[in-house]
């Protein structure tokens, strides 16, 4: 039996897996303690869950478990990142190189560090959502301490040549960050075969709970050192001062887990549904891709209902379906997306935009379901114009 309304918004937050509450549960009431009490029995209680789940995580990106910096989520960690390079490496150089279509939280980031006298240079983006490599390369300068480009986008999916980009970094003596968030447990990644010295993600993007995330900061060739954004306590390697929280970073640990043992298998399965959903709203009239078809994330494909507002479509939809028309963090703007402008799009197809994000728990009968709410919502909006136009 169909359960409606349906969730295609798992860009913007992910349904917790029951296994990752499990979990969590005895880390609320009976394991209460705190981490960073070493005298009695409850605090090596949290840190042993602490410290495996720090192992978890380490484990989904293919690093050394004291390269994980537990945070309160990713756009934490993309401040810490960017801030903590800006002011440690600051006697080196003063540029920073990132790209038009990254998340606010790298945006927003740059933007203040352009105000504290850093140099950005903000790289443009092809129709496909791609950097141009050649172009990269030819912005890094003497001065240039850091590459911040995400992996996956939040709204296309598109996915940038990472391990290409962490050899341009590593070439020149650049360290290189990236904003892994949508693209981590969603397909495999390794920090070491990919050149990355930085990485940003978070719990809720991946069925686990909201509020905590990470920062992945290697430890050797080279040692990555940051300034810390949070004083006192000094904890998390003096990066990130704070009692941790067990509870979360627990859940963090065992959803890390769960989407290393199926990432393959559940990729595959996802794509499958939202290359049937894709192709058969690709058969409309007016409905076009934006963004690569080939170099993107499983789960998500952002179509483009030219002649139709968005809004409109999405408010019919929303009775039944959960979709977005971008990122959930600047869902509230009345600007069209940054993105979609970025890539070329007109105004009017930027706003005629939606992006379906499928997850774990999305079913075929659902994506059955799904496509023929979207003919009849078109449909009845179509029938709803030409009756205001006989008016």
């Amino acid at each position: 039996m169909l359960n409606l309304p349906i969730y295609l918004d798992n860009n913007a937050t992910t349904q917790m897996d029951e296994k990752v509450l499990e979990a969590m549960n005895p880390y609320f009431i009976k394991h209460f303690g705190n981490a960073s009490s070493r005298s009695h029995a409850f605090g090596w209680e949290a840190q042993e869950a602490v410290d495996r789940a720090r192992e978890q995580v380490s484990k989904l990106i293919h690093c050394e478990p004291k390269e994980i910096i537990f945070t309160s989520g990713a756009t934490e960690s993309c401040n810490l990142a960017l801030k903590g390079v800006y002011e440690m490496y600051a006697s080196k150089g003063n540029h920073i190189i990132t790209t038009t279509i990254e998340h606010n939280a790298v945006l927003d980031s740059c933007r203040h560090i352009e105000k504290m006298g850093e140099e950005v240079t903000y790289l443009n983006v092809n129709q496909d959502g791609l950097i141009n490599l050649k172009e990269l390369e030819n912005a890094i300068t003497p001065k240039t301490i850091l590459i911040s480009i995400m992996y996956g986008n939040n709204e296309t999916g598109v996915i940038q040549s990472i391990k290409e980009i962490g050899e341009i970094a590593k070439k020149n003596g650049v360290l290189f960050f990236t904003d892994a968030t949508q693209a981590a447990g969603k397909m495999p990644l390794n920090v070491v075969d990919e050149f990355i010295d930085l990485m940003a993600f978070s719990a809720h993007k991946m069925y686990g709970p909201k509020g905590v995330g990470a920062l992945y900061v290697r430890r050797k060739s080279p040692r990555v050192r940051l300034t810390a954004q949070l004083d006192g306590g000094g904890h998390e390697r003096e990066m990130r001062s704070g009692t941790l929280n067990v509870p979360g970073i627990v859940g963090f640990g065992e959803a890390c887990q769960l989407c290393r043992l199926s990432v393959e298998s559940e990729s595959a399965r996802i794509k499958k549904l939202r290359d049937i959903l894709e192709s058969e709203l690709l058969l409309l009239r007016g409905v076009s891709l934006n963004g690569s078809k080939e170099n993107r994330l499983p789960n998500v494909t952002n179509l483009s209902f030219n002649n139709t507002d968005g809004d409109n479509l999405l408010i019919e939809l929303s009775k039944d379906i959960a979709l977005s028309s971008g990122s959930a963090c600047s869902s509230a703007s009345p600007e069209p997306s940054h993105v979609l402008i970025a890539m070329g799009l007109k105004e009017e197809s930027a706003r005629s935009s939606i992006r379906f994000s499928l997850g774990r728990f999305t079913q075929q009968t659902e994506i059955e379901y799904v496509i023929n709410r979207v003919k009849e919502s078109l449909l009845k909006i179509k029938s709803s114009k030409v009756f205001e136009t006989d008016q």
